[in-house]
């Protein structure tokens, strides 16, 4: 997949699934602006491997759970490469509660960071990739947006926000060549999942992976080539889908 020349923008691209994807472009010939928010290290060495490839890498701290964030991370962008052809929303955060526990402070957070900003993140990018002809943007979701998993409510509401706004993006962003879609990543073995009070085992992830049709978990890189692919013109054609990476677990569910 080439993606020489083009400007990449990854939220959350400091570890974890984010920092995959950012190096998956910068694999494919992309500059690329990692953004980060509260640990400054894991992205600044997400940066350097991305130089290692022979890519720039511009390093952003930015809430994108708030509008002043949202325009400084696009902004930067803009700075440091001059526009934006892909926008990739990955970076999440929740309160892993039971319903009764839950509060109102935890569901605006968590619907700010994951959801609100994947339409206004949007908003902003759109410009920058009409000037450049186009422009892809993908948005990360997970199976709690249909399915129902331990303490996930107000994630799960707020990914399947993310699935509802990226179908009205691919239908109200098309004129202007920019293709969005979604993938719904299915159990993945990266820090996040260390929030579940279900998978404090080991035993958890050798669970999952008996219990997956191929045979292991999903990884980063997985994910991280399905959200490339959809930024290529071989997936000009998929407009506002979900596309489920999981290796055919909730196939058997």
């Amino acid at each position: 997949m080439d993606f020489t020349n083009k400007i990449a923008v990854i939220t959350g691209s400091g570890r974890g699934i984010g920092r995959e994807i950012a190096l998956r472009f910068a694999r494919g010939g992309a500059d690329v602006v990692v953004n980060f928010f509260r640990n400054r290290a894991p992205a600044e060495d997400t940066a350097a491997e991305v130089e290692k490839l022979g890519r720039k890498a511009a390093v952003v701290k930015a809430d994108v759970g708030v509008p002043d964030g949202i325009d400084r991370l696009i902004g930067e962008a803009e700075k440091a490469f001059g526009g934006l052809d892909i926008l990739i929303c990955n970076a999440a955060s929740g309160y892993n509660r039971p319903v009764m526990e839950q509060r109102i402070k935890g569901w605006n957070w968590t619907l700010n960071i994951n959801a609100r900003s994947a339409l206004f993140l949007a908003q902003k990018a759109a410009p920058l990739m009409e000037e450049r002809g186009g422009g892809c943007i993908v948005s990360i979701s997970s199976l709690g947006s249909i399915r129902v998993l331990p303490d996930y409510v107000v994630v799960g509401a707020s990914k399947a926000a993310i699935e509802a706004v990226t179908r009205y993006l691919a239908v109200e962003l098309a004129p202007k060549n920019i293709v969005v879609n979604c993938v719904s990543v299915g159990i993945v073995g990266t820090d996040a999942l260390k929030h579940f009070r279900s998978s404090k085992d080991d035993n958890v992830l050798l669970s999952a992976a008996e219990r997956t049709p191929a045979g292991r978990i999903v990884t980063p890189q997985d994910v991280a080539n399905v959200v490339a692919f959809l930024c290529t013109p071989a997936a000009e054609m998929i407009r506002g889908q979900t596309i489920v990476v999981d290796g055919g677990y909730t196939l058997l569910v």
